[in-house]
């Protein structure tokens, strides 16, 4: 049974849905972790700066040397929390593709992970993010296809025309 689960898709891809009806789904306590709250617990300054991680006016994403440190040791933690015995959800958004799988892959190591690509379409995760009011126009569009690129999934789903509930039950039935 997978100790991890790892979700990865765009901004208002519908990661954070799913999240939350995976754990009213599975039948055991999972943790909920993502790069949202890894952002939200750096410091404001890291939040605009060339070390740290910038959103440009268009919705580019940049991240820095800074970023990136604090982001190893966020993946080891996560791992480690697995390694102790909690049951993780990822939410993750792939920014550099293949590699960003590849540093989570390196710090899971031998652990049970199901990964999970979660897609949608640019004009759905457009609306989506308009409706949300709290992110960068153009962020979701431009990341749609980037976040997959060269990532190897064990199951993907597509929130464009399913809602977060039934994506959750079908990725259910592969941690089992």
């Amino acid at each position: 049974m997978a100790q991890v689960i790892v979700l990865n898709g765009g901004s208002s891809s519908g990661k954070s849905g799913i999240v939350r009806c995976l754990q009213a789904v599975l039948p055991d306590p999972w943790l909920a972790l993502g790069t949202d709250t890894l952002v939200e617990a750096m410091p404001a300054s890291m939040r605009a700066s060339d070390a740290g991680i910038e959103f440009a006016p268009d919705g580019e994403v940049t991240v820095g040397p800074e970023f990136r440190t604090l982001e190893a040791a966020w993946i080891e933690g996560v791992a480690a929390m697995a390694r102790a015995g909690a049951r993780v959800i990822v939410d993750e958004v792939f920014l550099g593709g293949a590699s960003s799988q590849q540093r989570w892959q390196k710090a899971l190591g031998d652990l049970p992970v199901l990964w999970v690509g979660v897609r949608c379409e640019s004009e759905t995760v457009a609306g989506r993010e308009l409706a949300r009011g709290d992110r960068t126009i153009g962020m979701a569009a431009s990341q749609v296809d980037v976040v997959h690129q060269g990532v190897v999934y064990d199951l993907e789903v597509d929130t464009t025309h399913a809602e977060s509930l039934e994506c959750a039950r079908t990725i259910a039935e592969h941690v089992k």
